[in-house]
């Protein structure tokens, strides 16, 4: 596909091997947003989709901080923490957010599986956004302490990652190189090479013509 054919988003459609989800297939993470702020409604609609999400012994570890531009002092904050190669293109977007998890259980005991259980409170968020029609982008690309010295995060929680949010916006806004990315087609590996039976390594015959 190219640009004078289809919108970036159109274009980020997953091409599965096997039929997934609408929601699944329509999400993808953009960096281009719009000067559009998110209603509240929406805001509260996503986080009661993480709310919802399964966690193990319903512990529920995740936390979420959020600034929007209206809020310029914890907005700026937010940018703060973030590396240099996104502050350009995220600190446009309307939301910023970090994403905390909690690593030490109420009984005492670690949670060797908080940031998994994070991890789908996210995938929740993601989905219920991609049906609202707002667009989110994760970023890896931040200093933790940075945002645990900003925010006052506590030593027993974690920031896990950072997120930006809005209505999708036009690509144009980007440095060349991210441009590039709204439009290039998603890429993933095969079956194959992460689907095991038997030992590691040995791909299962279910994912092969064989199966």
């Amino acid at each position: 596909m190219t640009q004078s054919q289809t919108s970036p988003h159109e274009a980020k459609v997953a091409v599965s091997d096997f039929p997934v989800h609408e929601l699944i297939a329509r999400r993808w993470s953009p960096r281009a947003y719009a000067n559009q702020p998110v209603e509240a409604e929406k805001l509260r609609q996503l986080f009661e989709a993480a709310r919802w999400s399964a966690s193990s012994g319903n512990g529920q570890p995740w936390s979420f901080l959020i600034a929007t531009q209206d809020d310029r002092a914890a907005f700026d904050k937010m940018v703060a923490a973030l590396i240099e190669g996104n502050v350009a293109w995220a600190s446009r977007a309307p939301i910023l957010g970090i994403v905390v998890a909690e690593k030490i259980r109420p009984n005492g005991r670690s949670n060797r599986v908080a940031f998994y259980d994070v991890g789908m409170a996210m995938q929740n968020l993601l989905l219920q956004a991609t049906e609202l029609g707002l667009s989110l982008r994760q970023m890896g690309g931040f200093s933790p302490d940075k945002a645990r010295e900003l925010f006052q995060i506590p030593p027993e929680h974690e920031a896990v990652v950072m997120f930006a949010l809005g209505y999708a916006g036009d690509p144009d806004q980007l440095a060349d190189n991210h441009r590039s990315q709204e439009w290039a087609a998603r890429e993933r590996k095969p079956l194959s090479e992460f689907v095991f039976a038997g030992k590691w390594g040995d791909t299962a015959p279910l994912v092969t013509d064989e199966g």
